[in-house]
C-alpha cells in the first residue's frame, strides 16, 4: 500500500503571534514550528497502516525549506521519504493544487491529511484535493480499518458518528481518536537524516486569494470579582455591562 500523508509547518500552539508587512504577514521571527496536531494523528495511522499491512508512507509539505525540520520530525516517526514543494501555502485551493498534482504521478492508495490545520482552520484542502483528483473525499475521519481495497471509516457527524465504508483511492481528513501520536526514538532520529527529502518546484501559480490584513483578537478586559452573597449585583452586571441576559 502506498499512503501519501499530507502535513503543515504550523505556529506553536503556545506561541505568542505578532504581524509584520502592515499585519498582512505572519512576523516568523523567534516561532517556533510544529507538525500540524490534526495531521500528526494522520501521519500516526498511516505508520500503523504500513506496519499492519506493508508498504510505504510518503510526506509531503507545501512550504519553505523552514518547514524541514517539521519534515524530518514525520521521517522521524516512521515515514518512509518526503518531499517538498518548495513554495509558500498561500491559500487553501493552491496548496490542494499542489498535492492533486503530486498524487497524479504516484498512483497512492491513500491520502491521508489532517482534518484542519491550525493557523487558518479552514479545513478544505482535503475536499479539494478529492475533487481535483476525482476521488471521495471523507472528514474528519475518526477510525480507519483497512480490508483489501476497502476502508472502514466512523467520521464524526452532528449528534454523533457515521460509519462507512469505501473503496480505495480516497482522500480523508483526519482527526482524534484515530491514532495516538507517536514521540519518535533515537533510532527514528538517527535514521530520519538519511531518508530521501525531494524538493520539487510548484505546479501552476492558481493563488484565489489575497490577505488584506490580519487583526489579533481583543486583549482581556479587567476581571470583575463578586462576592458570593452579593448575586442581585453580579446579574445587574451580567444585565447591563456584559448584556449577556
Amino acid at each position: 500500500m502506498k499512503i501519501l500523508v499530507c502535513v503543515t509547518s504550523v505556529p506553536d500552539t503556545i506561541t505568542k503571534i505578532t504581524l509584520t508587512d502592515n499585519n498582512t504577514k505572519l512576523n516568523k521571527a523567534g516561532v517556533q514550528f510544529i507538525t500540524g496536531p490534526y495531521d500528526d494523528y494522520a501521519l500516526s495511522r498511516a505508520v500503523d497502516l504500513k506496519e499492519q499491512l506493508g508498504g510505504t508512507v510518503t510526506v509531503l509539505n507545501v512550504g519553505s525549506a523552514d518547514a524541514e525540520p517539521v519534515i524530518r520530525k514525520c521521517l522521524a516517526v516512521g515515514a518512509d521519504d518526503a518531499i517538498r514543494v518548495n513554495a509558500e501555502p498561500t491559500d487553501a485551493y493552491f496548496v490542494a493544487e499542489q498535492i492533486a498534482a503530486i498524487a497524479k504521478e504516484n498512483n497512492y492508495d491513500l491520502i491521508l491529511m489532517g482534518r484542519e490545520s491550525i493557523d487558518y482552520n479552514g479545513g478544505q484542502v482535503h475536499g479539494i484535493v478529492g475533487e481535483l483528483l476525482g476521488l471521495p473525499s471523507i472528514s474528519p475521519v475518526m477510525k480507519l480499518n483497512i480490508e483489501g481495497t476497502t476502508a472502514r471509516i466512523t467520521r464524526e457527524i452532528e449528534g454523533g458518528h457515521e460509519d462507512l465504508e469505501a473503496s480505495l483511492p480516497l482522500v480523508l481528513g483526519c482527526q482524534e481518536p484515530i491514532a495516538e501520536w507517536k514521540i519518535p526514538n533515537m533510532r527514528g532520529i538517527m535514521s530520519a537524516r538519511t531518508k530521501p527529502l525531494k524538493v520539487v518546484e510548484p505546479t501552476g501559480n492558481d493563488t484565489l486569494t489575497q490577505v488584506s490584513s490580519y487583526e489579533l483578537p481583543p486583549t482581556r478586559g479587567a476581571c470583575k470579582m463578586i462576592p458570593a452573597e452579593e448575586a442581585e449585583t453580579l446579574i445587574k452586571l451580567l444585565r447591563t455591562e456584559a448584556k449577556v441576559i
